[in-house]
């Protein structure tokens, strides 16, 4: 149990984006820019109540450096009944469009009859709260080619942001990225900043995580996934652990549910670079919950059955890791400051649980279709 453990949560963490980084050494990025042409874009904006920020978003869609000729503004409303509507409402003579969609149906569906509404040759999605770079769109498009069918942004993290611990994770996961793309291909979107070509976009079931599913099924009809590091959004962190925690949680339960309708894809028969990419990034991650468990119990009984210094100097080197954790979440109860030394880890084992609680929800038979919009209105 102790090597099982042990080896799943080095391998998730660390192995991982080290094999990718010695792949990357020995072959060259198969990837080729397109040449100047500007296709015709649809910028879809997700809105559900998201008052406090829509117009900041669409004043910053409005100044991205893209031909207004081929940029199109759609920002959809999941039956907000706050005044999104009516702000968005206001932009209309700037050529911003509403697509206002009663039944709080999801985000997921509200993206399939949006995408089924426009005609341009890509599908650009984003949450109200990401803030845009002026030449993000033109690198997003830049990465196209005919075997890239979705291109993935840059998401950071502004440094007024109040969970060290997100911006941290955001970074690591970051690096993670360049190196599957120059792999093979990302496992994942980013429900901030992604685009899809108009003719590769397969429509998602609405209890579906797009951003995950959407990327999934074009790799399962043959495309890639690619990452354009250039095009940047940016957000605040979540106001609060709490928040992050109840985020994580929502992602984390839709993923698993999700993850089921692609299981050909881990299959290592069918592709086997993506299959090992998918459960190296996603299954075995989502897992480490039990497997810090695991090598935690497997530890103490190696210390009191075979008491050599080797266990012993693990347990104790466990033991001082959820210490300064400890020191994180009083800190954090409390609201007092803390360093990056605990409160990272503090963050970890929270992202951890909440990998937990999204398994056992999946387990339960849960899932989540619709979303709701935070203090500082993030989706």
């Amino acid at each position: 149990m102790f090597l099982l453990s042990g080896f799943a949560l080095v391998h998730t963490y660390f192995l991982y984006p080290i094999t990718l980084q010695l792949w990357t050494r020995f072959v060259s990025d198969r990837r080729a820019l397109t040449s100047g042409d500007r296709p015709s874009v649809a910028l879809i904006i997700a809105a559900y109540n998201e008052e406090e920020v829509i117009a900041e978003k669409i004043e910053n869609s409005l100044q991205l450096e893209y031909p207004k000729n081929e940029l199109n503004i759609v920002v959809f409303s999941d039956a907000s009944d706050d005044r999104t509507d009516e702000i968005v409402e206001g932009y209309e003579d700037e050529g911003v469009s509403l697509v206002r969609i009663e039944g709080r149906v999801g985000k997921t569906e509200c993206q399939n009859r949006v995408a089924d509404l426009v005609d341009e040759e890509i599908l650009v999605f984003s949450d109200a709260n990401s803030m845009y770079e002026p030449d993000a769109i033109s690198e997003l498009v830049s990465r196209f080619t005919s075997e890239v069918g979705c291109v993935v942004g840059e998401l950071q993290y502004q440094k007024s942001s109040d969970v060290e611990g997100e911006s941290v994770y955001w970074r690591y996961e970051s690096w993670i990225k360049r190196l599957e793309s120059r792999f093979y291909s990302l496992v994942t979107g980013n429900g901030s900043i992604y685009a899809v070509k108009a003719d590769s976009y397969v429509p998602q079931p609405a209890d579906a995580i797009s951003d995950f599913t959407e990327p999934l099924s074009i790799v399962r009809n043959g495309g890639r996934v690619v990452y354009a590091p250039g095009a940047v959004a940016w957000e605040e962190t979540e106001s609060s652990t709490a928040d992050e925690l109840q985020r994580r949680v929502r992602i984390v339960t839709r993923s698993w549910n999700s993850i089921v309708r692609f299981r050909d894809l881990l299959s290592p028969f069918r592709n086997t670079r993506f299959a090992y990419q998918l459960w190296s990034h996603k299954v075995i991650r989502w897992l480490s919950p039990m497997f810090l468990f695991g090598v935690l119990v497997a530890n103490i009984g190696l210390v009191l059955l075979a008491p050599f210094a080797v266990f012993e100097v693990m347990l104790a080197g466990q033991l001082l890791f959820y210490l300064f954790a400890t020191a994180g979440w009083a800190a954090d109860r409390f609201g007092i400051e803390d360093s990056i030394a605990t409160h990272v880890p503090f963050y970890f084992l929270q992202a951890n649980y909440g990998l937990f609680l999204g398994f056992v929800d999946f387990i339960r038979g849960n899932n989540i279709v619709t979303w709701e919009t935070s203090d500082r209105a993030k989706e």
